[in-house]
This record gives C-alpha cells, structure tokens and sequence, in this order.
C-alpha cells in the first residue's frame, strides 16, 4: 500500500535528520512491500524567507492533502535574538498546530539499558522508565488573548486559558493510552493557584469515573518536576496542559541522556503530525553531528498511529536498538569516538535490511 507523507524539514539540522528517516522510511518499504510518497513543503524561518510567511498556504495544503506528516525543527538565531522581530519562525508552528487540530502531543520517555549510564541521572534512578507524556497542544498561554506590551513598553500580559471540552479530549486520550499500558495517569496541573488548573483537576476526576480500571492521581507541577528525576519510573502516563507539558518533557529527555533521542506525535482532528522533540540546534546545522534517532522514532510512531503499521514500527524500534547497542551513536551521546549523523542513519538501515516478512 502506498502512504502519502508531508515532509517538512525546517530550520537548523531538520532537513539532516529528516533525510535520515526518509532513508529508514524507505529501507522500511522495500523490506515489507509498503510505498511511501514524499512531497516537502516550506515551513519556519526558511519559509519565511521564501515568501515572508513561516506556515504557507501552500503547505497548510500539502499537510490536509497528506495522510501524515514528518517534521523536522522551527527557529533561527537571527530570529532569537531580535525580540522585536514582528514575523518569527515559531509563528508557524503555533499556526500549524492551530490549522491542523493538533490538539494534544504524545511524547514516549523510555530508559534503554545501552545508554543508561550516559544519562545525567544515576542508572539505578533511570532503569525501567517507561513513560507516556501526553500534552494539551492548542490551547493554555501559548495561545491565549490578551497578550501585549504596555504602551511604555515596561508591562508585558499574557493569557492563560482553557475551556472545559480542550481539556476532555486530552485527558480521555491519556486514559485510552494507559488501558494499553499500566493503567495509570497523572494529572500534572498547579490547582492550587490557576484557575485554569482548577478546571484541569475538576474535569480530569469526573472523567475518571469513565475509566473505572484506570488509576488517576494529581500532583502538582513543581513536585512532579522534582519526581521525574527522583523516582522516572513510578509514572506511567502523565496529562498535562501546555506549557507544563513542554517544559517536563524537556526534563524528561534527560533520562535517556539526550534530547536528540526522543520522538513525538501531535494528535490532529484530520491529521497527525511526527517530530522529535529538540530544537533546530542552528550551532549543528551542516555539520553532519545532529542525532537523527529521535526523527526515526517519530517515523516509527507514525506507521504505528496513522498507519497502522505496529509490526513495522517495532521494526524500526528495534533497528534503533540493536545500533545504539553497537555503539553507533553520535556526538550528544558520546563525545570520544561518536559517529556521524549518516553514519548513525546508515546502520539502522542495514538493521533493517536483516529482517524478513
């Protein structure tokens, strides 16, 4: 069968890593007999460069005309260091989310025995970690109204808000999720000063009651933040909303001891999207050093949850696996004798030529 995929490499080492899946994609297609059709589109700050839009028209089309999508990274140095910049990459990002319906984002946390000792975290804190984190992906303060400056330029705003149905649908994904695991969810909030996560916690308890098998507890964001790196292990799904969800994640990362090694889906309405969770790293850019795995992972998760594809996905996983064993990783794990970003692509490749159907 034949799948048709946006590729939207982006800014910094996107394109690097997102050539590395397309590789495995296809490597993944010979050996099963599925096809997969790429079309890239523009998006960032070389798209606003291109046409002085970071999300298009033109790619918010190939995006709704495409049966998912593969991303790569969004931002600039020039961009981050100019505040008063009126066009910005992340603008596209916001819109892409917003377009699109990506309401939640779906980021696996799994500890691998190979590369247990080269997280900041000691290996018996980190060993058997194996978390879903599911984040509200539309809504909170990154998208709320007002958000200004003073006229004097002295007082900034911005709005946190949520409505009661954007929390409902995240939260009852979180619980779908952990009927599939270990069946149990957190719900990451800070009730006891937002009101807006007052609302989180109100509507998280009645939809428990929907989920009589499924263990749900509370805690707020500042505890978990300190649990992740005590105890990573006692999770197993976490709920939260947008900015909580970012900024854990990102913690959460450090338990397999790089960022570069996580994948994520955004959940859509009519379409998902797949990312690994790092920056642009623009230091990196054409350097042939960017860690493509967590990019790989996320073509994997998207054979999984658009396609249908577990048998292929765990292909993939498992091609991962069995070289980051070997020792094929790249700078950000291993620092003495690490391999390029090709090369690390190149092995999980010939990982995956081993396999038969």
């Amino acid at each position: 069968m034949n799948y048709n995929i946006a590729l939207l490499p982006g800014d910094g080492i996107g394109p690097e890593v997102i050539e590395q899946a397309v590789k495995v994609l296809k490597v993944t297609g010979e050996v099963t007999g599925h096809t997969f059709s790429f079309t890239e589109g523009l998006v960032g700050a070389v798209a606003i460069d291109h046409s002085g839009n970071p999300f298009p028209d033109e790619t918010l089309d190939l995006c709704r005309r495409s049966d998912a999508i593969l991303f790569g990274a969004i931002g600039h140095p020039r961009y981050d260091n100019d505040p008063s910049a009126k066009v910005r990459p992340e603008q596209g990002l916001l819109r892409m989310r917003s377009e699109l319906g990506l309401y939640a984002n779906v980021r696996p946390v799994k500890s691998i025995p190979a590369l247990a000792g080269m997280s900041p975290l000691k290996e018996e804190i980190v060993a058997g970690t194996d978390i879903v984190m599911v984040r509200e992906l539309t809504g909170g303060i990154y998208f709320g109204k007002p958000r200004g400056r003073s006229e004097d330029g002295l007082t900034a705003y911005d709005t946190c808000t949520y409505s009661r149905s954007e929390i409902e649908r995240v939260v009852h994904l979180g619980c779908r999720y952990a009927r599939q695991r270990r069946k149990k969810v957190t719900v990451i909030d800070k009730a006891n000063v937002l009101a807006t996560s007052r609302l989180w916690r109100e509507t998280a308890k009645e939809i428990a009651g929907e989920y009589p098998d499924v263990e749900m507890d509370f805690m707020f964001v500042d505890n978990a933040a300190m649990q992740l790196v005590r105890n990573p292990s006692a999770f197993d799904v976490i709920v939260t909303e947008n900015m909580f969800g970012d900024i854990l994640s990102d913690e959460a990362s450090m338990i397999t001891g790089s960022l570069g090694m996580l994948p994520s889906a955004s959940i859509g309405l009519s379409t998902s999207l797949y990312e690994p969770i790092h920056g642009s790293f623009p230091q990196a850019a054409g350097k042939n050093i960017a860690n493509p795995v967590g990019t790989i992972l996320s073509a994997a998760m998207m054979l999984d949850l658009s396609f249908g594809l577990a048998k292929e996905a765990e292909m993939i996983t498992v091609a991962v696996e069995e070289t980051v064993k070997e020792g094929y990783v790249t700078a950000d794990l291993e620092d003495r004798n690490p391999c390029s970003t090709t090369v690390a692509g190149e092995r999980i490749c010939s990982r995956l030529r081993e396999f038969s159907v």
